[in-house]
């Protein structure tokens, strides 16, 4: 353990705080003139996004906190009540820029490319409101259901995220009190809906509750419409489990899905202007308090820009799409198994494909000498084609083991109907571990050969996910060595029957000893630095929060040791402290991939050792999920991986540094030639791959392509 001097509250980041700083740096790419005008709308649905899920989960959490009484402070010496106050305050700021932003820069920005987003329904030309009544009887009426609000008819409930109107009514014949009532708009429909266009060179789009709204009179006939609002709310969508209460883990998760739904609401959004009988109502009824509540200037849930990206005929106003290169090393005519044993092979997503993984289940599941496949799961896509490869392979009579993990968080349904579907094919599932989240990236194949049986394994730092494999960036490890065979099969034995082995080969698993193993290798480089030696450390993750880690990270540092981070988002590091984190840089890549991978470098006084895996520097991933980090030890793909941080170490257009003030701020080139390193790999893929088909007997030890200036 650190010293307590580096653990002083003044030396954290708040968490929470760190995040929001964050997607202020996702924000920032919809701020960025040089991207197309989709690109920059992409990134304000994401963040609108991002927001949604970070108040459902974290505000939330810290919400059940207060309820509890319960008042520790974090690690930056927040209480969670404190933290709530400025969370508050931060993201209501978010929330105005991101509207400022909406109505100065993009509507503007989409009338001038031929895109007209008609804001309100009484903006209307006579022809276009005679085509949306239209269009509202034919398509939108039979869908409807108007809930009104009386003695008679409690509030109803408010589904998480849905968006609806609320209105306020009055019988004229009655002359009884304003009554309220409220209608969802229905997320089977389109948001938006293309309507005629005074201009033939533009097209036109209206919100479907701009529809609702202009014609909610014929919902309620027998009342005076005095007005009609949209809004929102979000719940508290944190799971609570008692894991070991639960007869049925299955069952019990079902069980919480469903009570999303009517969670503690946490968060309401309305629109400016709304009248304030409506307002108040709904205040009343949902028990919001003035600093969850959001009134935004523009309409609510930004994310239908994503919808608006997949607009036809725009593609001038999106990036080229890329398509992943092949992997050189991999012939897909080829046995890949014999192929792996030639050497580990390496893999880079996006900017390689992710096929060989696909393709490895695929043909294990068909070749009469594998006998077992065992694998963990943690999000899937929709349409899987390693489920379905698995379900094939139990079909085929091998011994298939899945570990599902039910809890990966918004992801629970999908994964349910994953597991029946393999159980029903004959697999045997695994519904992930009490008390903790299997959140390790492993596939084990084990395999009868001439000279006997071989384990095959894959490892990574990115999920089994087809679809998000183009958009995140992963690194992935093909490899047959007898000692993370051996570790692979300890490391399944272990979830499905809770047998640990006495000692490890080359895998290091969270929650066993992955705290102690990094913590040291940071000791380590101390020493080294202590004794005059060069030390160094680079690490790459997603997220940066564990006290102890950044505590040795800290000591580190005031040894001399130089350690470079790159940090996608949370950060509760601080640099700049004078004796403390003098050595310490934290660089944070926002760009058109997700950076997700998750790598290590410590140069261990020249012997230079690489790891990678599945877990971030975070308590959770550290001491409350199944997490793996394995070795990279092949010098050819050492070498390869530290071209790799080298580049994004050197990316000077979508860096951003910490600064001491825990802000971030641009790099800028200052008459360098500017360097992305997303466009760098997509530009070395696609060379590399027109260099392999020229030489397809071309050495297998990897050299940089080129210099990274002439690449660019």
């Amino acid at each position: 353990m650190c010293k307590s001097i580096y653990k002083k509250k003044e030396y954290f980041d708040n968490r929470e705080l760190s995040w929001i700083e964050f997607n202020y740096r996702v924000l920032s790419e919809a701020c960025d003139t040089s991207l197309p005008l989709f690109e920059r709308l992409k990134f304000l649905s994401i963040t609108s996004s991002n927001l949604d899920e970070f108040v459902m989960i974290r505000v939330a959490s810290l919400k059940d906190m207060v309820h509890a009484g319960y008042t520790k402070p974090d690690i930056s010496g927040m209480s969670p009540a404190k933290q709530l106050e400025e969370i508050s305050l931060k993201e209501h700021v978010l929330v105005d820029t991101q509207y400022e932003m909406y109505n100065s820069s993009f509507l503007p920005l989409l009338k001038d490319n031929r895109i007209i987003l008609i804001p309100n329904h009484e903006e209307l030309s006579p022809e276009q409101e005679e085509f949306v009544d239209r269009y509202f009887m034919r398509e939108v009426y039979p869908v409807l259901t108007p809930m009104a609000v009386d003695s008679s008819r409690p509030f109803p409930l408010i589904r998480n995220k849905s968006l609806n109107i609320a209105a306020l009514l009055h019988n004229s014949k009655t002359d009884g009190e304003y009554e309220f009532a409220t209608v969802q708009v229905p997320s089977v429909l389109p948001r938006f809906i293309r309507i005629p266009s005074h201009d033939p060179e533009s097209i036109s789009l209206i919100l479907l509750e701009q529809i609702i709204e202009k014609n909610i009179d014929k919902l309620f006939l027998n009342y005076d419409v005095i007005c009609a609002y949209p809004y929102r709310v979000m719940r508290n969508a944190d799971l609570t489990l008692d894991e070991d209460e639960a007869a049925d883990l299955l069952t019990e998760i079902e069980r919480q899905i469903k009570k999303r739904q009517w969670g503690e609401v946490i968060k309401l959004e309305v629109e400016n202007g709304i009248d304030e009988r409506l307002l108040n109502y709904l205040k009343k009824d949902l028990n919001i308090s003035d600093e969850d509540l959001y009134m935004v200037n523009g309409p609510l849930d930004l994310t239908f820009f994503m919808k608006i990206y997949g607009l036809e005929g725009f593609d001038h106003l999106k990036n080229k799409p890329y398509k992943p290169q092949p992997v050189p090393e991999i012939n897909p005519e080829q046995d890949i198994f014999s192929q792996i044993r030639n050497r580990d092979i390496l893999l880079f997503h996006p900017y390689q494909s992710f096929d060989p993984v696909v393709d490895f289940v695929r043909n294990a599941a068909t070749d009469p000498n594998v006998l077992a496949i065992k694998q963990t799961l943690y999000r899937v896509s929709s349409n899987s084609p390693i489920i379905s490869s698995l379900a094939l392979a139990a079909e085929n009579g091998k011994q298939v083991s899945v570990l599902v993990e039910l809890k990966a968080r918004f992801d629970e349904e999908n994964n349910i109907i994953w597991a029946r579907k393999l159980e029903q094919a004959g697999c045997h599932v695994i519904y992930g571990l009490v008390g903790l989240k299997t959140h390790s990236k492993i596939t084990l194949v084990v395999r009868r050969e001439d000279d006997g049986i071989r384990r095959y394994v894959h490892l990574g730092t990115g999920n089994y996910n087809d679809s998000t494999a183009k958009l995140y960036t992963d690194m992935g490890l093909f490899t047959c060595s007898r000692p993370i065979g051996e570790d692979a099969t300890a490391v399944f034995n272990m979830l499905s029957g809770y047998s640990e082995p006495l000692a490890w080969n080359k895998l290091t698993l969270a929650p066993l000893r992955l705290r102690n193993k990094f913590m040291e290798c940071i000791a380590n480089e101390t020493a080294h630095a202590r004794e005059g030696k060069k030390a160094h450390i680079i690490a790459k993750m997603n997220s940066l929060c564990d006290a102890d880690i950044i505590a040795a990270l800290y000591e580190a540092s005031s040894a001399g040791v130089k350690i470079e981070l790159i940090i996608r988002g949370i950060c509760c590091l601080k640099v700049g402290i004078a004796g403390v984190s003098d050595n310490i840089s934290v660089h944070s890549i926002v760009g058109n991939f997700l950076e997700h991978s998750r790598i290590f470098y410590f140069y261990n006084d020249g012997y230079e050792d690489i790891y990678m895996g599945s877990a971030d520097w975070m308590p959770r991933n550290l001491d409350k999920r199944v997490e793996i980090l394995f070795p990279v030890e092949e010098e050819s793909l050492k070498e390869r991986i530290k071209h790799i941080l080298d580049i994004q170490l050197r990316d000077n257009v979508k860096t951003r540094i910490k600064l001491p003030d825990s802000s971030y701020q641009h790099i800028s080139p200052y008459g360098n030639k500017p360097l992305n390193s997303q466009e760098y790999f997509c530009k070395e893929a696609e060379k590399t791959t027109k260099m392999h088909k020229k030489a397809k007997n071309q050495s297998r030890t990897f050299e940089p392509i080129t210099r990274p200036d002439e690449i660019i």
